[in-house]
């Protein structure tokens, strides 16, 4: 259970840059349009977000942490990319 709403809010949250024009839903850009610079630095902090909420639901559930390599690290940044595809096809691609 603790797996599949990590999973739901890992999705949740990596598409959450590509809907908006304000910086982290708070601060307003200078343009516009928030380029896909600012969009990237809100995906990777998001990320990280998700990374220290997993990390504590993992901690509360089971007692310890356990210790991950690189690969780990890759690989859930790389299905965090994934699940962004939606968003970025939103923002970039469909709403021109």
């Amino acid at each position: 259970m603790t797996q599949t709403i990590i999973l739901i809010l890992a999705f949740v949250a990596a598409n959450l840059p590509w809907f908006s024009n304000k910086l982290f839903y708070a601060v307003p850009v200078k343009s516009n349009a928030k380029n896909l610079g600012w969009c990237l630095l809100e995906l990777i902090s998001l990320y990280l977000l998700v990374m220290a909420i997993s990390f504590y639901a993992e901690h509360a559930t089971f007692g310890q942490i356990s210790a991950q390599g690189w690969e780990f690290y890759s690989v859930t940044f790389s299905l965090f990319l994934v699940f962004a595809f939606p968003g970025f096809i939103y923002k970039v691609l469909w709403n021109k």
